[in-house]
């Protein structure tokens, strides 16, 4: 009897975990499935797309795309297009990023040490972020408003009238600037209260400890609460840059990419070619390069990211 029940075990084991395993398969199945319905085959069609004469008319007979090579990608280079929105790309992608993590970082601080209204505050901040991005954008152009925006009003009010054309979307040299800002105050109540849930795990040991070893604030948030926090850190930081990257609502509904050009990102400029000049391949080829650009960053934010780890 004894044999037996022992034989029977590793059977019965085998079984469970194989039990454990289709679980485990069908609870991840419907996550995989839209992943490869909705984004995988996507992408792998774009990719396809941005080498063939692709066009509306094709949609529209159902006739598919001509093969024409990298004829997409050399028309691109040479029209003088594709360089300036990468610029325009990384550098609102990097000033944005950069910009909240610093804002997110200080309000997390300032939540976290104790103030009084600390929860009401977190409550207020996230408005921003749960308003509509479209709705977002119409505020900020109703404030940079160069007649009678809130911007201007305050601006004269400040100068006492000395100044009086503050059209901060309508200049090339600053358009960039008005949509970061309206970036900024869409994004970094999330990133605070990330940044927020990564400082309230920091022991307070540890902190205790280095206060009673005689280390001012700023050495014990940079050698202690910043190495705690690293992992949180690393995930919001790579947010940032994925939805900075695929920024197109907020752009195009305030400049459109302009004032001449000064906001085309990579998002405008892919838009522009498939839905404006009708080029379906030429938008795929640059969504293709946009896709890879971000790839790119994001891998050497965290090779970067390591190797400090590391060091």
């Amino acid at each position: 009897m004894t044999t037996s029940t022992a034989a029977r075990q590793p059977r019965l084991k085998l079984k469970k975990n194989t039990g454990d395993q289709l679980f485990s398969l069908a609870l991840i199945a419907p996550t995989m499935l839209i992943t490869i319905v909705f984004i995988i085959v996507p992408v792998i069609d774009s990719v396809i797309k941005s080498f063939t004469e692709y066009r509306i008319k094709n949609i529209i007979s159902g006739a598919p795309g001509v093969w024409n090579n990298f004829e997409n990608y050399i028309k691109l280079f040479q029209s003088g297009k594709l360089g300036p929105a990468v610029v325009h790309t990384l550098l609102f992608v990097v000033g944005v990023v950069l910009a909240q993590f610093i804002l997110g970082m200080a309000l997390a601080v300032i939540l976290n040490s104790g103030m009084k209204g600390a929860r009401l505050i977190r409550s207020l901040m996230m408005m921003p972020w749960v308003v509509p991005t479209i709705i977002s954008a119409l505020v900020w152009m109703w404030i940079f408003q160069a007649q009678y925006g809130l911007l201007k009003y305050v601006v004269g009010v400040i100068t006492g009238g000395a100044v009086t054309d503050f059209a901060m979307l309508n200049d090339p040299n600053t358009a960039l600037l008005g949509v970061a800002i309206a970036a900024l105050w869409k994004q970094v109540p999330l990133t605070t209260l990330l940044l927020l849930s990564g400082l309230q795990n920091v022991p307070d040991d540890m902190l205790e400890a280095a206060t009673i070893d005689g280390a001012s604030r700023a050495k014990r948030f940079f050698a202690i609460v910043i190495p705690y926090m690293k992992s949180v850190i690393s995930i919001v930081v790579s947010m940032a840059i994925i939805e900075n990257f695929k920024q197109f609502p907020l752009i195009w509904t305030m400049t459109g990419g302009g004032p001449s050009e000064s906001t085309t990102t990579l998002a405008v400029l892919s838009y522009r070619e498939a839905f404006v000049s009708n080029n379906l391949g030429s938008g795929a080829a640059v969504t293709t390069i946009w896709m890879l650009l971000m790839i790119v960053v994001v891998a050497v934010y965290r090779k970067l990211f390591q190797a400090e780890d590391m060091n």
